[in-house]
Protein backbone atom coordinates (compact mmCIF):
# COMPACT_ATOMS: atom_id res chain seq x y z
CA UNK A 1 0.00 0.00 0.00
CA UNK A 2 3.22 2.32 0.77
CA UNK A 3 4.33 1.82 -2.33
CA UNK A 4 1.60 2.15 -4.25
CA UNK A 5 0.97 5.78 -2.58
CA UNK A 6 4.28 6.83 -3.12
CA UNK A 7 3.71 5.92 -7.10
CA UNK A 8 0.92 7.80 -7.07
CA UNK A 9 2.70 11.06 -5.05
CA UNK A 10 5.86 11.27 -7.66
CA UNK A 11 3.00 11.06 -10.45
CA UNK A 12 1.25 13.81 -9.22
CA UNK A 13 4.40 15.89 -8.47
CA UNK A 14 5.52 14.88 -12.30
CA UNK A 15 2.17 16.28 -13.78
CA UNK A 16 2.71 19.10 -11.50
CA UNK A 17 6.12 20.08 -12.67
CA UNK A 18 4.42 19.87 -16.16
CA UNK A 19 1.94 21.94 -16.03
CA UNK A 20 4.15 24.42 -14.29
CA UNK A 21 6.53 24.15 -17.28
CA UNK A 22 3.56 24.72 -19.53
CA UNK A 23 2.46 27.62 -17.50
CA UNK A 24 5.68 29.36 -18.20
CA UNK A 25 5.92 29.31 -21.77
CA UNK A 26 2.42 30.45 -22.00
CA UNK A 27 3.03 33.45 -20.07
CA UNK A 28 6.53 34.73 -21.49
CA UNK A 29 8.39 34.01 -18.24
CA UNK A 30 10.68 31.21 -19.32
CA UNK A 31 14.12 32.92 -19.77
CA UNK A 32 16.33 32.66 -22.76
CA UNK A 33 19.79 32.72 -21.34
CA UNK A 34 20.65 30.41 -18.08
CA UNK A 35 24.00 29.81 -18.10
CA UNK A 36 26.31 27.39 -16.43
CA UNK A 37 29.84 27.57 -16.49
CA UNK A 38 31.91 24.57 -17.82
CA UNK A 39 34.78 25.48 -15.00
CA UNK A 40 34.31 25.03 -11.24
CA UNK A 41 35.01 28.13 -9.74
CA UNK A 42 37.19 28.50 -6.36
CA UNK A 43 34.71 28.19 -3.18
CA UNK A 44 33.79 31.20 -1.83
CA UNK A 45 35.93 32.50 1.73
CA UNK A 46 35.36 34.94 4.27
CA UNK A 47 38.30 37.56 3.83
CA UNK A 48 40.12 38.12 6.45
CA UNK A 49 39.47 41.42 7.43
CA UNK A 50 35.85 41.31 7.75
CA UNK A 51 34.50 42.27 10.95
CA UNK A 52 31.98 40.69 12.74
CA UNK A 53 28.05 42.25 12.43
CA UNK A 54 27.79 43.17 15.92
CA UNK A 55 31.80 45.05 15.79
CA UNK A 56 30.22 47.10 13.19
CA UNK A 57 28.58 50.45 14.18
CA UNK A 58 26.56 49.95 10.76
CA UNK A 59 24.76 47.21 12.63
CA UNK A 60 24.07 48.35 15.96
CA UNK A 61 21.14 50.50 16.97
CA UNK A 62 21.08 54.15 17.14
CA UNK A 63 21.85 55.39 20.23
CA UNK A 64 19.49 57.94 21.82
CA UNK A 65 16.32 56.17 20.95
CA UNK A 66 14.50 54.62 23.64
CA UNK A 67 11.08 54.38 22.05
CA UNK A 68 9.42 53.94 19.14
CA UNK A 69 7.34 57.13 19.18
CA UNK A 70 10.93 58.83 19.68
CA UNK A 71 12.01 56.78 16.79
CA UNK A 72 9.43 57.86 14.63
CA UNK A 73 9.85 61.64 15.36
CA UNK A 74 13.57 61.09 14.11
CA UNK A 75 12.45 59.34 11.00
CA UNK A 76 9.90 62.51 10.19
CA UNK A 77 12.81 64.79 9.49
CA UNK A 78 13.63 62.93 6.64
CA UNK A 79 10.73 62.32 4.48
CA UNK A 80 12.53 63.25 1.16
CA UNK A 81 13.76 59.12 1.20
CA UNK A 82 10.19 57.58 0.53
CA UNK A 83 10.13 53.69 1.62
CA UNK A 84 10.10 52.50 -2.24
CA UNK A 85 13.58 54.29 -2.35
CA UNK A 86 15.08 52.78 0.59
CA UNK A 87 14.90 49.49 -1.06
CA UNK A 88 16.74 48.30 -4.27
CA UNK A 89 17.03 52.61 -5.45
CA UNK A 90 17.00 53.07 -9.08
CA UNK A 91 20.73 53.78 -10.23
CA UNK A 92 20.47 57.17 -12.63
CA UNK A 93 23.65 58.18 -14.71
CA UNK A 94 23.47 54.66 -17.23
CA UNK A 95 23.30 55.11 -20.81
CA UNK A 96 23.19 52.98 -23.77
CA UNK A 97 25.39 54.32 -26.28
CA UNK A 98 25.23 52.64 -30.05
CA UNK A 99 27.46 53.18 -33.05
CA UNK A 100 26.55 51.00 -35.79
CA UNK A 101 26.00 47.34 -34.25
CA UNK A 102 27.86 48.34 -31.37
CA UNK A 103 26.32 49.13 -27.77
CA UNK A 104 28.26 50.16 -24.56
CA UNK A 105 27.35 51.54 -21.61
CA UNK A 106 28.34 54.96 -20.30
CA UNK A 107 28.31 55.02 -16.58
CA UNK A 108 28.36 58.33 -14.48
CA UNK A 109 30.27 56.67 -12.06
CA UNK A 110 34.62 55.88 -11.30
CA UNK A 111 36.15 52.66 -13.22
CA UNK A 112 37.38 52.18 -9.71
CA UNK A 113 33.43 51.40 -8.37
CA UNK A 114 32.36 50.03 -11.48
CA UNK A 115 35.20 47.39 -12.40
CA UNK A 116 34.41 45.16 -9.27
CA UNK A 117 30.51 45.43 -9.42
CA UNK A 118 31.21 43.94 -13.20
CA UNK A 119 33.57 41.17 -11.56
CA UNK A 120 30.48 40.21 -9.36
CA UNK A 121 28.08 40.64 -11.89
CA UNK A 122 29.38 37.55 -14.16
CA UNK A 123 29.74 35.49 -11.11
CA UNK A 124 26.05 36.18 -10.91
CA UNK A 125 25.07 34.84 -14.39
CA UNK A 126 26.80 31.40 -13.64
CA UNK A 127 30.18 32.27 -15.50
CA UNK A 128 33.41 31.68 -13.59
CA UNK A 129 36.15 34.34 -14.13
CA UNK A 130 38.66 32.82 -16.30
CA UNK A 131 41.10 36.09 -15.62
CA UNK A 132 40.96 39.65 -14.74
CA UNK A 133 43.53 42.39 -15.53
CA UNK A 134 42.13 45.92 -13.46
CA UNK A 135 44.91 47.54 -14.96
CA UNK A 136 44.09 47.02 -18.52
CA UNK A 137 40.22 47.33 -17.18
CA UNK A 138 39.59 43.61 -18.86
CA UNK A 139 37.44 40.82 -17.90
CA UNK A 140 37.04 37.71 -19.32
CA UNK A 141 34.97 34.55 -17.98
CA UNK A 142 35.34 30.82 -18.50
CA UNK A 143 33.26 28.81 -21.28
CA UNK A 144 30.02 28.24 -20.13
CA UNK A 145 26.85 26.61 -21.38
CA UNK A 146 23.37 28.25 -21.84
CA UNK A 147 21.08 25.75 -20.60
CA UNK A 148 17.88 27.68 -22.20
CA UNK A 149 19.09 26.45 -25.16
CA UNK A 150 18.51 22.62 -24.61
CA UNK A 151 14.83 21.67 -25.24
CA UNK A 152 12.26 22.10 -22.55
CA UNK A 153 10.19 18.94 -21.50
CA UNK A 154 8.45 17.38 -18.84
CA UNK A 155 10.97 15.07 -18.32
CA UNK A 156 13.12 17.29 -18.10
CA UNK A 157 11.20 19.34 -15.58
CA UNK A 158 10.64 16.71 -13.49
CA UNK A 159 14.36 15.17 -13.59
CA UNK A 160 16.02 18.17 -13.84
CA UNK A 161 19.09 17.62 -11.65
CA UNK A 162 19.73 13.86 -12.90
CA UNK A 163 19.35 14.93 -16.89
CA UNK A 164 21.25 18.19 -16.39
CA UNK A 165 24.22 15.81 -16.79
CA UNK A 166 22.95 14.22 -19.72
CA UNK A 167 21.66 17.33 -22.09
CA UNK A 168 23.92 19.20 -23.98
CA UNK A 169 23.10 21.99 -25.98
CA UNK A 170 26.43 21.87 -27.84
CA UNK A 171 26.93 25.47 -27.54
CA UNK A 172 29.31 27.14 -25.72
CA UNK A 173 29.95 31.03 -25.11
CA UNK A 174 32.49 33.14 -23.16
CA UNK A 175 32.59 37.04 -22.79
CA UNK A 176 34.70 39.55 -22.25
CA UNK A 177 34.28 42.92 -20.78
CA UNK A 178 36.22 46.13 -21.17
CA UNK A 179 36.13 48.88 -18.84
CA UNK A 180 37.62 52.30 -19.42
CA UNK A 181 37.94 56.07 -18.78
CA UNK A 182 36.06 58.51 -21.13
CA UNK A 183 35.86 62.03 -20.00
CA UNK A 184 35.64 61.73 -16.75
CA UNK A 185 32.75 58.48 -17.01
CA UNK A 186 33.10 54.85 -16.93
CA UNK A 187 32.49 52.96 -20.66
CA UNK A 188 31.73 49.37 -20.35
CA UNK A 189 31.94 47.07 -23.43
CA UNK A 190 30.78 43.43 -23.76
CA UNK A 191 31.57 41.28 -26.49
CA UNK A 192 31.52 37.27 -26.58
CA UNK A 193 33.08 34.39 -28.53
CA UNK A 194 30.35 31.15 -29.35
CA UNK A 195 31.56 28.07 -30.15
CA UNK A 196 29.81 25.02 -31.53
CA UNK A 197 30.62 21.08 -31.37
CA UNK A 198 29.81 19.63 -34.82
CA UNK A 199 30.54 16.06 -36.18
CA UNK A 200 34.12 15.54 -37.87
CA UNK A 201 33.76 14.64 -41.78
CA UNK A 202 34.15 11.21 -41.26
CA UNK A 203 31.44 11.28 -38.11
CA UNK A 204 32.93 9.56 -35.81
CA UNK A 205 33.44 11.80 -33.66
CA UNK A 206 32.78 15.75 -32.77
CA UNK A 207 34.79 18.66 -32.57
CA UNK A 208 34.14 22.67 -31.71
CA UNK A 209 34.61 25.26 -34.04
CA UNK A 210 33.92 28.95 -33.66
CA UNK A 211 30.48 30.04 -34.44
CA UNK A 212 28.71 33.39 -35.91
CA UNK A 213 28.71 35.72 -33.03
CA UNK A 214 25.22 37.18 -32.30
CA UNK A 215 24.92 41.06 -31.30
CA UNK A 216 21.66 40.38 -30.04
CA UNK A 217 23.43 38.12 -26.93
CA UNK A 218 25.79 41.45 -26.49
CA UNK A 219 22.60 43.54 -25.78
CA UNK A 220 20.95 41.29 -23.88
CA UNK A 221 23.87 40.98 -21.46
CA UNK A 222 23.97 44.80 -21.58
CA UNK A 223 20.29 44.88 -20.33
CA UNK A 224 21.09 42.32 -17.35
CA UNK A 225 24.18 44.56 -16.03
CA UNK A 226 22.33 47.43 -15.97
CA UNK A 227 19.77 45.71 -13.93
CA UNK A 228 22.50 44.38 -11.73
CA UNK A 229 23.87 48.12 -11.48
CA UNK A 230 20.20 49.43 -10.56
CA UNK A 231 18.40 49.92 -13.18
CA UNK A 232 14.44 48.71 -13.88
CA UNK A 233 14.02 45.97 -16.00
CA UNK A 234 11.38 47.01 -18.23
CA UNK A 235 13.31 50.73 -18.11
CA UNK A 236 16.46 48.43 -19.01
CA UNK A 237 15.73 46.72 -21.91
CA UNK A 238 13.85 49.51 -24.01
CA UNK A 239 17.08 51.78 -23.31
CA UNK A 240 19.18 48.77 -24.99
CA UNK A 241 16.15 48.51 -28.11
CA UNK A 242 16.01 51.50 -28.12
CA UNK A 243 19.70 52.90 -28.09
CA UNK A 244 19.56 55.13 -31.57
CA UNK A 245 21.89 53.14 -34.53
CA UNK A 246 23.80 56.09 -36.18
CA UNK A 247 22.73 55.44 -39.74
CA UNK A 248 26.31 56.35 -41.42
CA UNK A 249 28.55 52.97 -41.52
CA UNK A 250 32.08 53.38 -42.19
CA UNK A 251 34.20 52.36 -44.67
CA UNK A 252 36.34 50.00 -43.47
CA UNK A 253 39.56 49.38 -46.57
CA UNK A 254 42.54 46.96 -45.78
CA UNK A 255 46.05 48.51 -48.29
CA UNK A 256 46.76 45.91 -50.85
CA UNK A 257 50.11 44.50 -51.32
CA UNK A 258 52.42 44.36 -47.65
CA UNK A 259 51.08 47.60 -45.94
CA UNK A 260 49.67 45.74 -43.27
CA UNK A 261 47.01 48.09 -42.20
CA UNK A 262 43.80 49.10 -42.81
CA UNK A 263 41.79 52.85 -42.63
CA UNK A 264 38.94 53.82 -41.73
CA UNK A 265 36.28 56.84 -42.88
CA UNK A 266 35.85 57.93 -39.06
CA UNK A 267 37.60 60.19 -36.84
CA UNK A 268 39.79 59.12 -33.90
CA UNK A 269 37.59 58.36 -30.97
CA UNK A 270 34.96 56.19 -33.13
CA UNK A 271 38.08 54.40 -34.83
CA UNK A 272 39.69 53.58 -31.09
CA UNK A 273 35.98 52.19 -30.18
CA UNK A 274 35.67 50.53 -33.29
CA UNK A 275 39.31 48.52 -32.89
CA UNK A 276 38.80 47.81 -29.29
CA UNK A 277 35.23 46.18 -29.29
CA UNK A 278 37.39 44.25 -32.77
CA UNK A 279 40.58 43.26 -31.02
CA UNK A 280 37.61 41.67 -27.74
CA UNK A 281 35.97 40.02 -30.27
CA UNK A 282 38.83 38.30 -32.15
CA UNK A 283 40.03 37.01 -28.87
CA UNK A 284 43.67 39.41 -28.82
CA UNK A 285 45.62 38.69 -25.57
CA UNK A 286 45.40 42.26 -24.35
CA UNK A 287 48.02 43.66 -21.56
CA UNK A 288 47.72 47.02 -21.87
CA UNK A 289 46.32 49.91 -23.91
CA UNK A 290 47.03 53.96 -24.11
CA UNK A 291 44.39 55.66 -25.44
CA UNK A 292 46.35 58.86 -25.60
CA UNK A 293 49.37 57.43 -27.59
CA UNK A 294 46.29 55.23 -29.76
CA UNK A 295 47.84 51.95 -29.32
CA UNK A 296 46.32 48.89 -27.57
CA UNK A 297 49.49 46.15 -26.57
CA UNK A 298 48.73 42.95 -27.72
CA UNK A 299 49.99 39.37 -27.54
CA UNK A 300 49.51 37.06 -30.70
CA UNK A 301 50.71 33.63 -31.65
CA UNK A 302 51.20 33.18 -34.87
CA UNK A 303 49.97 29.60 -36.30
CA UNK A 304 50.16 30.90 -39.69
CA UNK A 305 53.75 30.91 -40.64
CA UNK A 306 54.35 27.02 -41.76
CA UNK A 307 56.86 26.57 -38.95
CA UNK A 308 56.19 23.34 -36.99
CA UNK A 309 55.26 24.25 -33.16
CA UNK A 310 55.22 22.22 -30.90
CA UNK A 311 53.44 22.99 -27.39
CA UNK A 312 56.07 20.83 -24.93
CA UNK A 313 55.86 18.40 -22.56
CA UNK A 314 55.93 20.07 -18.37
CA UNK A 315 59.68 19.69 -18.62
CA UNK A 316 60.50 21.62 -21.52
CA UNK A 317 58.11 24.68 -20.71
CA UNK A 318 59.39 25.00 -17.01
CA UNK A 319 63.46 24.52 -18.77
CA UNK A 320 62.53 26.22 -21.96
CA UNK A 321 62.62 23.86 -24.72
CA UNK A 322 63.28 24.09 -28.47
CA UNK A 323 60.27 25.75 -30.94
CA UNK A 324 57.90 26.20 -28.05
CA UNK A 325 54.71 27.80 -29.03
CA UNK A 326 55.57 31.79 -27.44
CA UNK A 327 53.23 34.56 -28.18
CA UNK A 328 54.60 37.47 -29.88
CA UNK A 329 53.98 41.14 -28.23
CA UNK A 330 52.61 43.96 -31.01
CA UNK A 331 51.24 47.37 -30.81
CA UNK A 332 47.86 48.03 -32.61
CA UNK A 333 48.42 51.60 -33.18
CA UNK A 334 45.05 54.13 -34.58
CA UNK A 335 45.78 57.51 -35.48
CA UNK A 336 43.99 60.13 -37.01
CA UNK A 337 44.50 60.70 -40.98
CA UNK A 338 42.62 63.27 -41.95
CA UNK A 339 39.14 63.24 -41.73
CA UNK A 340 39.55 59.36 -41.25
CA UNK A 341 41.74 57.18 -39.30
CA UNK A 342 44.69 54.11 -39.86
CA UNK A 343 45.28 51.57 -38.26
CA UNK A 344 48.60 49.46 -38.28
CA UNK A 345 50.95 47.14 -36.27
CA UNK A 346 53.51 48.35 -34.91
CA UNK A 347 56.69 46.13 -33.40
CA UNK A 348 57.40 46.10 -29.82
CA UNK A 349 60.45 48.74 -30.36
CA UNK A 350 57.76 50.50 -31.82
CA UNK A 351 58.44 50.61 -35.74
CA UNK A 352 55.83 50.15 -37.83
CA UNK A 353 55.66 45.96 -38.77
CA UNK A 354 54.08 44.92 -42.33
CA UNK A 355 55.67 41.22 -41.91
CA UNK A 356 53.34 38.79 -43.27
CA UNK A 357 52.08 38.16 -39.21
CA UNK A 358 51.32 41.93 -39.11
CA UNK A 359 49.49 41.36 -42.97
CA UNK A 360 46.98 38.65 -40.45
CA UNK A 361 46.57 40.31 -37.07
CA UNK A 362 45.39 43.60 -39.75
CA UNK A 363 43.06 40.72 -41.74
CA UNK A 364 41.59 39.10 -38.13
CA UNK A 365 40.35 42.76 -37.11
CA UNK A 366 39.04 43.92 -40.04
CA UNK A 367 36.88 40.69 -40.02
CA UNK A 368 36.06 41.72 -36.79
CA UNK A 369 34.83 45.33 -37.46
CA UNK A 370 31.23 45.92 -37.22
Amino acid sequence: MNKRYAGLAVSVGLLLLAGCTQLKQLTGREESVNYKSTVAGDPLSIPPDLTQANQDTHYKAPEGTATFSQYAKSQAANKSVSPSDAILPATSGIQVMRDGDIRWLSVDKPAQTVYPKIVDFWGEQGFTIHSQDPKAGLIQTDWAENRAKIPEGWIRSALGGILDQVFDSGERDRFRTRVERVNGKTEVYVSHEHMVETPTADGTTFKWIYGKDDPGLDAAMLARMMVFLGTDVKKAQEMVAQAEKDPSQPRVVQAAGNQAQVSLSEPFDRAWRRVGVAIDAAGFSVSDRDRSSGDYFVRYLDTDTGQKIDQGNFLTRMFGGKNTAEATSFRIHVAQQGAGSVVTVLDKNGQQDTSPTAQRIITVLTSHMK
